[in-house]
């Protein structure tokens, strides 16, 4: 028979076995539990990221716009029907233009790098057929300004089409000789905007120069004539002008009607 000793023995064993077991069961619960809240906060995370992502698109910004290089703004009604031009346009390259008029072709090469916005408006109202069935109304044969303005479809040097835009100042034309400091240079066989006395007034009306003019360097120049077509203005030229224009020169004596402008395929 088990003395009292070894009975008070065997129930100490057995009670520090139970105290054994209820540590490990109560340890595997706090796993248990910890695991479960460790998988709990992972999937609040991953649902808030999801739904900031649908709701936003994106983890970036949006790009910005990039502004527009031209600003064509609405002016006088125009004189002939057209819409305006796309506000950013290639600058680099040239394209051909030919004026197909009753004394004969007038090509020109006009540069986008000089005058991007003119230039940009210039065929857009070409392909359009603005030009097309309209005068050139003023000649000027004068020393010191000798030019053929065209681009006005009511023949008056008050129509337009309808919008205007800013100058592009030409950056390297010479002084003309005798007034540096006041003119430059347009010299014979440059083609360029004609504008008022305004600021941002350039629209549709060009001039073409024949022989070396002196005006302060706020008209765009856009091109440049070829040989055909500065023979055509000199035999226009030589016919004289009547002087019914204040500003000076007048109507051409021998008439110049732009039967229609006609825009080549763009150079790269």
């Amino acid at each position: 028979m088990p003395t009292n000793e070894q009975r008070r023995k065997a129930a100490k064993r057995k009670l520090e076995r139970q105290i054994e077991r209820r540590a490990e069961r109560a340890r595997r619960r706090r796993q248990r539990l910890t695991l479960i809240s460790v998988v709990a906060v992972v999937a609040v995370v991953a649902l808030a990221a999801g739904i900031y992502l649908a709701v936003s698109g994106s983890d970036e910004p949006p790009p910005a716009a990039a502004p527009a290089v031209c600003q064509y703004n609405p002016a006088e009604p125009a004189a002939k029907p057209n819409t305006p031009p796309d506000p950013n346009p290639p600058t680099t390259g040239t394209v051909g233009v030919t004026l197909q008029t009753s004394q004969g072709a007038i090509p020109m090469t006009l540069d986008r790098a000089s005058a991007p916005c003119a230039v940009n408006a210039v065929v857009s109202l070409a392909e359009q057929g603005f030009y097309d069935d309209t005068p050139c109304p003023r000649l000027v044969t004068s020393q010191g300004l000798q030019v053929l303005q065209c681009g006005d479809p009511t023949g008056t040097g008050a129509g337009g089409p309808g919008y205007q835009y800013a100058e592009e100042p030409p950056q390297n034309l010479p002084p003309y000789p005798g007034a540096e400091g006041q003119a430059s240079t347009y010299a014979r066989g440059l083609v360029a905007m004609a504008k008022s006395a305004q600021p941002g007034s350039t629209g549709s009306q060009f001039f073409l120069v024949y022989g070396d003019s002196a005006l302060p360097p706020e008209y765009s120049v856009i091109g440049r004539i070829a040989t055909e077509g500065l023979n055509v203005l000199d035999r226009v030229a030589a016919g004289g002008d009547d002087g019914s224009n204040q500003a000076g020169g007048g109507a051409p004596r021998i008439p110049v009607q732009i039967q229609r402008a006609v825009v080549e395929a763009p150079a790269p």
